[in-house]
Formats: C-alpha cells, structure tokens, sequence
C-alpha cells in the first residue's frame, strides 16, 4: 500500500510543478489520508518537490495492531499536543527555504492562514485549491475492494434487522442498533448518523430519528451506510409495516424504484453528470412529483460522504470509470410518508459489465 501512496504524492507533485508551486501544505484530514494512510488525528502534510513530512500529534494512538497505519517510508514530525500540526509543517517549509507553497484555502481557518503566512513571511503562498480531491475523484481497485467490504457491512446490517420484531420501537432505538451492528461486523464506524423514519417521517431527505415508533401500515425508510478502513457508502431502503401495503403506498414505491433504476441505468464513463438526474427526475416529474428546491439525486463518495462529482441537474462535467457515486432519489407526500431508494455503484464501461452494484440489499416492497 506503501507504493500506492507513494504514487499520489507524485501526482500531486506533478500538479504543483504543472502550477509553479514548490510545495503543498495539505490539511484538510480525508486529503492528508489519501496521500499518506495517516487516519484522521490534525495531522498536516508537508510535499515539496524532493520531500515528505508528516507533522503528527505525539499523542497518536496506534491502530488494532499496535501500529500505526501509515507506512514508515513517511518522515514524520512529532508535535506536542498543544501545538498545531500546519504551524508546524509551515516552520518545516520555511527552514527547507521554499518559495512558493500552495495551501488548501477552502481547509484553513482566517486565523490558521494568517499563522501560516507570518511563519513563511518570504514564501509565496497561494491556494492548491481542491488538487487532492480531483486527485480523489477516480479510485483504485484497492480503494473499490474497501468500498465492497463497508457496503457488505451495511447490507449485512440492515438485513438482520429486518428479520427482527420492529413494530412498537422507536426511530432513535432501531437507529442506534443498526449502527451497533455495523460495527460487530466489522466497520470502523457508521460513515453518518443513521437515519430511520416511519409513517409521516418516511422518505424524508436528512431525517434525524425521533421517538416515534414504528406502527402497523406505515412505511419504513431506512438510510445507513458503514465506513470500512476510511470509505464509505451509502444506500437507503423503504419497506412497509404490516401484512399487505396500501394500493398508494405500492404506486409510490415502484414510481421510485423506476426513477432509482433509470438514474442507476444512466451511468457510464463520458455521460455528462446531470443525465442520471435527468432520468431519474423526469420520471418523478411526470407522476407530479416536483421538489420546490432539486436536490441532486447522488454525489461521489468514498472518504467523505459526499465528494465530488456532484449528480445534479445543473452538472455539466462528464464521469470517469471507476468513480463511485450514489443514486438515490426520492418523494415525501407530507403528513403521509414517502419512498427513498438509494445505491452506491461504481462507474464502469459496458464491456465491463456496466456500473458495478456494491448495495445490493433488495429494492422490492417487502412487508416486515
């Protein structure tokens, strides 16, 4: 793995060199683990043209093994606690004399980046802008193999709890077990706050649990997602309560499952990105279902949540093979409750197969 981080460093390299910068001062925490393996703990990343430094905290705690993640080829500055790791990666970069030293504006605090600039006063600094997370944008097999496993997790997840007694728990309660599950099987954390909403609260986009509990005839929508070795994945589930669902309850489910299907159907390396939300959306529009603000209807993901490219109906760009991205669109009928089918899937060409499914729990209307 080593060699894999290796090799994103010099394309960053290239990157600076293509932009007349000597060095890189990256921050922001998903972008220092990407190039190095460090996980999550305000470590700064010093890149200039022949080194590397990782600024590190000296109260890093090793990994299950006793060790720590990142590999030893990585020279490593140990800070006290009470310092912070850009200052002194800036101090680094100013004792090496280098000129010019690209920073991640969007990442640093008004007050860090004034740090920053008094410690490299003979420096010019300019911003590295989103560098890292174009680099980011198209994985490895490697990145896509820990994308599998967290999506394993979370199908593993939901279908234990579907095989359990829901009626009479509240949304917080089966919320909590679903992230409790995740990690018994494996995952380093939920990669967000799981989401559960039945009745009035089901389909809604960004629903926080509450104490509601589940009741006969409602729908049940279900959004988690679990984080395997840094990446995550998202998929979102709606089933219905009870013996036999409602007449309208199975006209909204298969309009959204249509629109899923159409979204999922729509990628490919070279599509434009807004053409599955065009899919999925004229779809929903056509039943007349139009959301007052469109959200899109998915986003990159794998290590944040949502990372680029965005899946909207204004995005221009074009997809690349093996980019993950979810698909997930959605209707809430407020005061009756609503349908949300999502998926993570890996962008591949036809003569691979087509988008490669990593959620794979049913998207069928399942009476529970």
């Amino acid at each position: 793995m080593s060699d894999a981080y290796a090799a994103r460093r010099e394309r960053l390299r290239e990157h600076c060199s293509a932009s007349g910068v000597d060095a890189a001062l990256v921050t922001r925490s998903a972008n220092v683990r990407y190039l190095t393996g460090c996980p999550p703990c305000g470590a700064s990343l010093l890149l200039t043209r022949e080194r590397v430094l990782l600024a590190v905290p000296d109260d890093l705690p090793p990994d299950d093994t006793g060790e720590h993640p990142f590999g030893e080829d990585i020279p490593r500055l140990t800070v006290p606690r009470e310092t912070d790791t850009v200052l002194a990666a800036a101090e680094a970069a100013g004792r090496l004399r280098v000129r010019d030293v690209g920073v991640e504006e969007h990442d640093l605090t008004v007050s860090r980046h004034h740090s920053v600039t008094e410690l490299l006063a003979d420096a010019r600094l300019t911003d590295l802008g989103r560098a890292v997370e174009r680099l980011r944008v198209v994985k490895d097999e490697r990145e896509i193999a820990d994308l599998r496993i967290a999506a394993e997790i979370a199908d593993q997840a939901l279908g234990e709890l579907l095989e359990s007694i829901l009626v009479g728990r509240t949304e917080r309660h089966l919320a909590m077990e679903l992230e409790r599950r995740m990690i018994d099987h494996g995952a380093d954390r939920a990669a967000f706050p799981v989401s559960v909403g039945t009745g009035t609260h089901s389909g809604m986009e960004a629903h926080q649990p509450t104490d509601r509990r589940v009741e006969e005839g409602d729908f049940l929508t279900v959004v988690l997602g679990a984080q395997y070795r840094g990446y995550g994945v998202s998929t979102a589930r709606t089933f219905v309560i009870g013996a036999a669902p409602a007449p309208w309850q199975v006209e909204l489910h298969r309009l959204v499952f249509r629109a899923q299907r159409a979204g999922r159907e729509a990628l490919g390396p070279g599509v434009a990105q807004h053409v599955p939300d065009q899919a999925a959306r004229e779809l929903l529009q056509a039943a007349g279902h139009t959301e007052r603000s469109p959200r899109p209807v998915g986003h990159g993901i794998g290590l944040e949540i949502r990372e680029a490219p965005r899946l909207g109906p204004t995005d221009m760009g074009k997809l690349d093979n093996r980019v993950p991205v979810t698909v997930g669109p959605g209707v809430h009928i407020p005061g009756k409750g609503g349908v949300r089918i999502e998926d993570t899937l890996v962008v591949r060409p036809l003569e691979e197969g087509g988008p490669e499914l990593l959620t794979i729990t049913t998207k069928e209307l399942l009476a529970l």
